[in-house]
C-alpha cells in the first residue's frame, strides 16, 4: 500500500479525502486513497480495509518500504519509520527535503495508537482558525504519529494511503 503526500502543505481547514482522491487520480494511480488522518467518522488506525492490515506492506511512491504492514504503524511506537526512505508527493518530489513544505510535520490528529483526539484535529480538518489545535508530527523525529500539538494555522504536510489494493 502506497504512503504518498499531497503536492502542497494544508492548514487545517482541508476536504483531505477529496484531495487525496484527485491527486491520485491525476498522478494516474488506479487504487483509491485516504486521508492519513483521524476524521470524525472514523480512527486513522481503521482508514485500510481489515483485510489488507497485516500481510501488505506500506512502501513510498517508488516502492521503497517504510512500514511491513499497516498495522506495525500502530504498535504504540509513535509509527517508527526509517528516515532515509523518502515520502514523496503524488507528484515525485520528496517532502523531506522539497522547499514546498517548509515546514517538515505532517497533520494526524490521531493518538500514537491511531485513535482519534477529538480536542485536536481542526475541528474534524474544517478550520484553519488559530485558536483551535491540531496534532502532527515533526518528520525528523522518525515518526509519523508523535504527539505535538500545534495551531491549525499552520501549513503541514497531508499524507494519503493507499486503502484498498488492487493488483
Amino acid at each position: 500500500l502506497h504512503l504518498v503526500a499531497l503536492n502542497l502543505p494544508f492548514s487545517g481547514d482541508m476536504r483531505a479525502d477529496f484531495q487525496c482522491f484527485q491527486q491520485a487520480q491525476l498522478a494516474g494511480l488506479t487504487s483509491t486513497y485516504r486521508a492519513f488522518l483521524s476524521s470524525h467518522l472514523q480512527d486513522l488506525a481503521t482508514v485500510v480495509r481489515k483485510t489488507d492490515r497485516y500481510h501488505l506492506p506500506i512502501v513510498n511512491l517508488k516502492g521503497e518500504i517504510l512500514f511491513n504492514n499497516w498495522e506495525s504503524i500502530f504498535n504504540g511506537n509513535g509509527g517508527q519509520f526509517n528516515i532515509h526512505v523518502p515520502i514523496y508527493s503524488f507528484d515525485g518530489r520528496n517532502v523531506m527535503t522539497d522547499p514546498s513544505w517548509p515546514q517538515k510535520v505532517i497533520w494526524h490528529g490521531s493518538t500514537a495508537n491511531g485513535i482519534r483526539l477529538v480536542s485536536n484535529y481542526c475541528e474534524a480538518w474544517h478550520t484553519a482558525d488559530m485558536g483551535a489545535m491540531g496534532q502532527a508530527s515533526p518528520l525528523k523525529m522518525g515518526k509519523l504519529l508523535d504527539q505535538r500539538v500545534y495551531s491549525c494555522s499552520n501549513q503541514f504536510i497531508v499524507l494519503c494511503i493507499e486503502n484498498s489494493f488492487v493488483s
